[in-house]
């Protein structure tokens, strides 16, 4: 299965193939300014199985664990579809929402709960962790 996620003007895409190792949901402050929405949902793919296509510049910084975070995004539009993480260095995460695909596996982690919104509900069965998942400490 390949899907393809875009930036807003079709300049900049991903395509993935298979499914994602982990689909989470982010409320880490750098994620809210990132996406302009109290939360981000991130599927991550090996980098084997991602190819990038068209133009894209890439803005790094220092992520709240202290890890450097380089985001891929779309000259033209300002899109981050796209992302690499220190802490992940085989996978490329990309931005759930670029998908455009409703029926998108359904997220299974939630991060950084110490910087979620109140009013923000998430289903009973997702796993919470109140900063990073420990595998990622």
């Amino acid at each position: 299965m390949e899907r393809v996620a875009k930036c807003q003007c079709g300049g900049f895409g991903v395509t993935v193939t298979g499914e994602p190792n982990i689909v989470n949901i982010c409320h880490c402050t750098e994620c809210q300014r990132r996406t302009g929405s109290p939360l981000s949902s991130n599927a991550y793919f090996d980098k084997t199985k991602v190819r990038l296509a068209g133009e894209y510049k890439i803005y790094s910084r220092t992520a709240a664990s202290g890890r450097q975070f380089h985001n891929h995004f779309c000259p033209s539009c300002g899109s981050t579809v796209c992302w690499t993480l220190d802490i992940r260095p085989n996978d490329y995460g990309v931005a759930v929402g670029a998908f455009n695909d409703p029926r998108f596996p359904i997220p299974t982690v939630s991060v950084w709960e110490s910087s979620r919104y109140d009013w923000v509900s998430l289903p009973a069965e997702i796993e919470r962790f109140f900063r990073e998942m420990p595998s990622e400490s």
